[in-house]
C-alpha cells in the first residue's frame, strides 16, 4: 500500500513539476518579447479587437509564469493548479472556436511568435497538458512547500 502511495506523489509530483515548467517557459518566453507579437497571435483568433488583445498580450504571460512558478514549487499547489487548469480550458476553447471556423491561425501564440503546428495537433496537445493538471491537484502536494509549511489543504 505504501508502495502505491509513493509512486502516486510521485506522480503528483513529476505532473506539478512538467506542467508548472511549461506555464514558467510559455510565459517567460512572452515576457521576453515584444507584448505587439504575442497580441497579433491573439488577433488572429478573431475574438477580440486590437485594444483588448494588447491588454491582454501584457496580462496572460505574467500569469502564466506567476502561476508557473507557484505550480513547481508547490506554493497554493491546488490553487496554481487549478489556475493553470482553467487557463488551459480556457485556450482550448479559443483552438477550438479557430478550428471550427477555419481560421487560418499560423501561431497559436503558446510559445510566443514563433510558428506552431496545425490547430488540431496543438488541440490534442493541451489535452495532454490538461491532463497533466489532474495529477498536479490531486497529488501534488509531494515534496511541496505546502507541505513543508503544514499547508496541505492549499
Amino acid at each position: 500500500m505504501k508502495d502505491k502511495t509513493t509512486a502516486i506523489n510521485t506522480a503528483g509530483l513529476i505532473a506539478r513539476l512538467l506542467l508548472g515548467g511549461l506555464f514558467i517557459y510559455a510565459g517567460a518566453v512572452k515576457v521576453l518579447a515584444p507584448a505587439e507579437e504575442f497580441a497579433y497571435a491573439i488577433e488572429t483568433y478573431k475574438v477580440t479587437g486590437p485594444a483588448l488583445a494588447l491588454r491582454a498580450a501584457y496580462i496572460i504571460p505574467w500569469l502564466e509564469l506567476y502561476a508557473g512558478l507557484l505550480l513547481a514549487a508547490g506554493i497554493f499547489t491546488r490553487f496554481s493548479a487549478f489556475l493553470c487548469g482553467a487557463m488551459l480550458v480556457f485556450f482550448e476553447l479559443l483552438l477550438a472556436q479557430a478550428w471550427l471556423r477555419g481560421l487560418p491561425v499560423t501561431s497559436c501564440g503558446c510559445f510566443g511568435s514563433g510558428g506552431s503546428n496545425s490547430l488540431p495537433f496543438e488541440f490534442l496537445l493541451n489535452l495532454f497538458f490538461l491532463a497533466l493538471g489532474y495529477p498536479a491537484f490531486r497529488h501534488g502536494l509531494f515534496f511541496s512547500a505546502d507541505k513543508g509549511m503544514g499547508r496541505e489543504r492549499s
